[in-house]
Order: C-alpha cells, then sequence, then structure tokens
C-alpha cells in the first residue's frame, strides 16, 4: 500500500486554502524526523474572514431543527468510519501513536458525532409552576453563538470532535484552531462533515502561532465562548483573556493521574490494564495513570509484575502493526524525560526498566519503571506527558488519599479494590473530575469529562458538555 501525507489547508467559510503566499512551517513525522509537509498559516485576514463566516452562518445555523442538525452529525460519523483506515495513517504520520490506536480514536471521534447528534434532540427547558393560576414561568437553553475552540496535538481527533460535535449540536458555529504538529487529522474531521453538507461557515480551521491566534480570537467581539484542551499554564492565561470579556469557558487541563493499588486488588489484572492505559500513546495523556500508590504488602508483587509487562513491549515506528508503542510527538517532549529522569536520579529513586532515549531517527523513549521515588521529586510534582511510571508503596488508605491529593491537579485518578468500603471512601476522598475503580474507562461521549482543581473548568461530553455551549433564559408570562 503506498503512503503519503495529504497537504494541509485552512478550512474558512467552506473553502479550503492552500499556502498561497501564507506564512508556512514543516509538519514532522515523529518517527523519522522528517518534514512531511508545509502547513500554512492564518494571516490576520483569515482570521476575520473566519469570524465574519462563523457570525454570518450563526442565525441560520441556530434556527436549524436539532433534528437536521443531527441528521448532519450522523452522516458524517459515518463517514468518518468508513474512511477511518486512511484518516489513522495520516494521524500516525503526523503524531505518531500506533495506526490501530490511532483507528480507534477515530472510531471514538465517530462515536463522539453521533451521541451529540442524539443529544442536541434533547436541549430540553422545563416549565416551572407559576405564582398564580395565569403566571407561566419557561427556562430555555439556546445556543451561545460563535465558539473559538483549540485543541492539542495528543488526540488530534477525539479532542476536537468533542469541541465540534458540542458546538455544533447544540447550534453554535465554531472556529477551531486544532495543532500546527497534527492538522490532518482535524481537518479529516472537517472533510467529513463538509461532504455530508454542512453549511459554510458553520466550522472553520484554522492554524498559526497559538499565542497569536488565540489571543486575537479570544478578544474579538464576535466570540461568545472559548473552550481549551491544554496544559494548566497555558489555560490560566485563556481564561484571564477571556475574563476581560466576561466569555464563558470550558478548559480541560493538565493531570497527573494518582492510582491506588490496595491489599485485596487482583494485582495481575491491575498490571495488565495499567500497562496498556500507561503507555498508550507513549504517555502523552492527560488522563494516564502516573503516580501509583502500592499496599505495603503488595507492592513487591505489584512492582515485578508491571515491570514484566512493560519489558514485553515494542517500540517503533506505528504504521508497523508490531509496534504498541510510537515516539513522543516532539523533541521537546525527550528533553522533557532527559531533565525529569536526572532529576529523579538525584533524589533516589530506583530504575526499574528502561529510562533512556532510544538510538536512531524520530523521538523514541524506552517505556520507563521507576520506584521509591521522592514526593520531592520535579517527577511527583510535574506531569510528566512521557511513558514514565513512579512507583510508590504505603501503608494505610489516609495515606493514600493524602498523597494522592497533594498535587494542585484533579483531572482523572484510579483505583483497584474489591472491598466495599474502601470504594465508598475512595469516591468521598478523592479530589478529582473523574475515578474509575477497577477499570481506567473514564472517557465515553455519554459521561462528562472534565477536572477539578487546577485541572479546569466545566465538562465535555455528557448533558453537561452540551449545555457549556448555552445560555439559560427565563421567560416569564402573564
Amino acid at each position: 500500500m503506498s503512503i503519503s501525507y495529504e497537504q494541509p489547508r485552512l478550512y474558512i467559510d467552506g473553502q479550503w486554502l492552500l499556502g498561497d503566499g501564507r506564512r508556512v512551517e514543516p509538519v514532522i513525522d515523529p518517527a523519522t524526523g522528517h518534514t512531511l509537509a508545509e502547513l500554512p498559516h492564518a494571516s490576520q485576514a483569515d482570521l476575520d474572514h473566519a469570524l465574519a463566516a462563523a457570525a454570518r452562518a450563526f442565525p441560520t445555523w441556530r434556527a436549524t431543527a436539532p433534528l437536521e442538525r443531527g441528521s448532519l452529525l450522523r452522516h458524517a460519523a459515518n463517514l468518518l468510519r468508513e474512511r477511518a483506515d486512511a484518516i489513522a495513517i495520516q494521524t500516525t504520520l503526523e503524531q505518531g501513536k500506533p495506526v490501530r490506536e490511532a483507528k480507534l480514536e477515530l472510531l471514538a471521534s465517530a462515536d463522539t458525532f453521533d451521541w451529540y447528534a442524539e443529544e442536541g434532540r434533547r436541549t430540553y427547558g422545563r416549565i416551572v409552576p407559576g405564582r398564580h393560576i395565569g403566571h407561566r414561568i419557561s427556562v430555555l437553553h439556546e445556543p451561545v453563538g460563535v465558539v473559538a475552540a483549540f485543541a492539542p496535538w495528543n488526540f488530534p481527533a477525539v479532542t476536537p470532535a468533542r469541541k465540534i460535535a458540542g458546538a455544533l449540536a447544540s447550534g453554535c458555529t465554531l472556529i477551531l484552531k486544532p495543532s500546527e504538529e497534527t492538522p490532518n487529522t482535524a481537518l479529516a474531521l472537517a472533510r467529513a462533515l463538509h461532504d455530508a453538507g454542512l453549511p459554510a461557515g458553520v466550522l472553520n480551521i484554522v492554524f498559526g502561532v497559538p499565542s497569536e491566534v488565540s489571543e486575537y480570537l479570544i478578544a474579538s467581539p464576535v466570540v461568545a465562548k472559548i473552550s481549551l484542551t491544554g496544559s494548566t499554564a497555558v489555560g490560566k492565561l485563556v481564561a484571564q483573556q477571556a475574563a476581560r470579556g466576561l466569555k464563558r469557558t470550558t478548559l480541560e487541563l493538565g493531570g497527573h493521574a494518582p492510582v491506588i493499588v490496595w491489599a485485596d486488588a487482583d494485582v495481575e489484572r491491575a498490571a495488565d490494564l495499567l500497562v496498556a492505559g500507561k503507555y498508550r500513546n507513549a504517555g502523552q495523556i492527560c488522563i494516564a495513570p502516573t503516580r501509583f500508590y502500592v499496599h505495603e504488602s503488595r507492592y513487591a508483587a505489584f512492582v515485578q509484575a508491571f515491570v514484566q509487562r512493560v519489558n514485553r513491549l515494542q517500540v517503533g515506528n506505528g504504521l508497523e502493526e508490531r509496534h504498541n508503542m510510537g515516539p513522543l510527538a516532539n523533541p521537546r517532549r525527550v528533553a522533557a524525560m532527559d531533565r525529569l529522569l536526572g532529576d529523579a536520579a538525584r533524589h533516589g529513586a530506583r530504575l526499574q526498566s528502561g529510562g533512556e532515549r532510544i538510538d536512531g531517527p524520530g523521538f523514541f523513549w524506552q517505556p520507563t519503571v521507576l520506584s521509591d521515588i521522592s514526593e520531592s521529586a520535579l517527577l511527583m510534582n510535574e506531569e510528566p506527558f512521557g511513558p514514565l511510571a513512579l512507583i510508590n508503596p504505603v501503608a494505610t488508605l489516609d495515606e493514600a488519599i493524602t498523597r494522592a491529593n497533594r498535587l494542585p491537579y484533579g483531572l482523572a485518578a484510579y483505583a483497584f479494590t474489591q472491598d466495599s468500603g474502601i470504594r465508598m471512601a475512595l469516591s468521598r476522598g478523592m479530589e478529582t473530575g473523574m475515578l474509575g475503580i477497577n477499570t481506567l474507562n473514564v472517557s465515553m461521549p455519554e459521561a462528562p469529562f472534565g477536572g477539578v482543581k487546577e485541572s479546569g473548568l466545566g465538562s465535555e461530553c455528557g448533558m453537561e458538555g452540551l449545555q457549556a455551549y448555552c445560555n439559560t433564559k427565563l421567560v416569564s408570562e402573564e
């Protein structure tokens, strides 16, 4: 099969735009370090065009029946499923993850379109009993307007899909800036919607210098809402910019997910799930299990089981089926791994497996396991966003919960136990937006996805994700 990378474009007002004198930047294959294509940046005129197109399209799109909006989203979802194999190759080329992971992400994106297509028909208001017989009180949910959304490189399909589907299903129009490192995956979503008959201007895709594009769009009076998936530092900056216009925000930010493995856990099953979850996408996942707190009675057995499975992982180019972990996405992540592991060594951490860059082209790093690592090490405080697992023993449940809650992050957390009392204590005590008990499955279209503390504001997916794109209006009639 011939494999080639498509030329990325801008998508504005229903038109696909090439460079044509615009500033460009290279898109790099992280498995080889080679340039795949030149990505055009949107000029200020392009951003103004996108803003005007989204504003012009909004009144008609909000007036489009939810049933019709849903039908279009379902059509696009079916096109994504038909094209999943081809799009997955584009994703692997630009992002690095194994192609089977990329395909599963595309299918999850199609499911997200489908779910929002149905939930958009159920943006229910309510009737509140009036103060007297001639008084009627109605509560309505209406689309907020034009949305500016920003998506990262680690999940270049499912993260844009949540923002696109949520905005469109509610009746909003959208300007999306995906990552410049992974443009073609988001453009494939736009292509499916375009081919399904999406009216011009309802969705626009732009690229550019992230800080410049975000600041310009957020400051525009046209934009009513901002949705960002990114780091906590960027999220704070975006929140400050949005606050100048009192614009509503949904912020899904960084994490440092703790895992509690208790004395009654099935260690072998826990190791199976946790190794698969930790090293998926080379650990570049905001909800990846990272800080492991294992009951001291099972600590040695868990470390042994975990390391055995890690040592069986095959790392290499994601286009080859035999590899189950691809490269890191960019040189920045390689430098971060080197810095964090050097600090961990100075803090006395024990290296159980990996710990080094893999020689050769591309940005490959060994799956790494550290044990007995001090809470003062950078790795225990800074999200590694890479293939690093950190395992420590604990003696009591209170100690485990206290150490799990120690950081300002609160996106996802996990636990493995069969004890119903411990489950209830974890459900009450863990400071997190999402808690998986005996499962890592905390991300699905029908349930809210979001964090607490410095891991974000608001949720995507679930009914909460749809309502985030709506204003609430009270109508009181006599």
